[in-house]
């Protein structure tokens, strides 16, 4: 009788993580605000319809002369407003933004899920590649995820990935070990089989201190990816925190020595 009481509990948790997963990966929240409130008056809001008639909201800022383009594809909470301070350095060295809110996230409609983020991804990607002669790919955290698979099929001048997971699906059996989730988890992201097929030059940025996607992660994906590469681990850094400890000068000195920006 004990053992029938613990299997059914099982089954019910086990269940209740599979119809909730999705809320508990996806996290949007907050107020959209306007770039010109964010203190990016040099970026507008631009809006996309994708190819199954979906709005999304984006900011969108032109690059200097000789300078690429960032296409930036935020964590996986909040929204583009949080990420204000980070898009102002990047504007403010002269480079261009495509940021877009996800789908189901403020300003953009639809659910979100992998497979749509990811054919959403590809399309920006190609919308931006027309409006400019050079475009770099950024993923933070959750958006990592999309970000190798953008490189892998795009040809992108190179990738920086800001606390970056093999898979999502590794975080969840490492959070969740006692529960099937390679069987139940829909929103995989199988960076590790991707990264492979990323042919240009990949900086990986990861935190000693991260405790929500440990280094290890930015580590093993290190190894996968093909060279040209760089790895830099800042020690004191967690997982929110890798801009306040250098980043963006990081990233431009990588930038520049693999000739992408002068």
């Amino acid at each position: 009788m004990l053992i029938a009481v613990i299997f059914v509990a099982y089954v019910a948790v086990v269940g209740a993580l599979y119809l909730l997963q999705r809320g508990m990966v996806f996290q949007p929240g907050g107020a959209l605000v306007t770039p010109a409130e964010a203190g990016l008056g040099s970026a507008e809001v631009v809006t996309f319809t994708t190819a199954d008639g979906t709005s999304l909201t984006g900011w969108y800022a032109e690059s200097e002369a000789g300078r690429p383009s960032i296409l930036y594809f935020h964590g996986n909470a909040s929204n583009l407003s949080a990420r204000a301070d980070r898009f102002r350095e990047i504007v403010g060295s002269g480079f261009g933004l495509l940021a877009v809110s996800y789908r189901g996230y403020p300003g953009s409609g639809g659910s979100p899920s992998e497979t749509v983020f990811l054919a959403d991804g590809l399309e920006l990607f190609d919308w931006l590649a027309e409006r400019t002669d050079a475009v770099v790919i950024h993923g933070e955290s959750l958006g990592t995820g999309v970000a190798v698979h953008v490189a892998a099929e795009r040809p992108a001048r190179a990738l920086i990935l800001e606390a970056p997971f093999t898979a999502a699906v590794d975080i969840a059996r490492a959070t969740y070990p006692w529960a099937p989730v390679r069987l139940l988890m829909l929103d995989q992201f199988l960076s590790r089989e991707r990264i492979g097929g990323v042919d240009e030059p990949v900086l990986i940025v990861h935190g000693e201190e991260d405790w929500v996607v440990p280094s290890e992660h930015g580590r093993q994906l290190f190894a996968a990816a093909g060279e040209p590469k760089e790895l830099v681990v800042f020690d004191e850094a967690g997982h929110h925190d890798l801009w306040e400890h250098g980043l963006w000068p990081a990233a431009l000195k990588f930038l520049g020595e693999n000739g992408v920006a002068p």
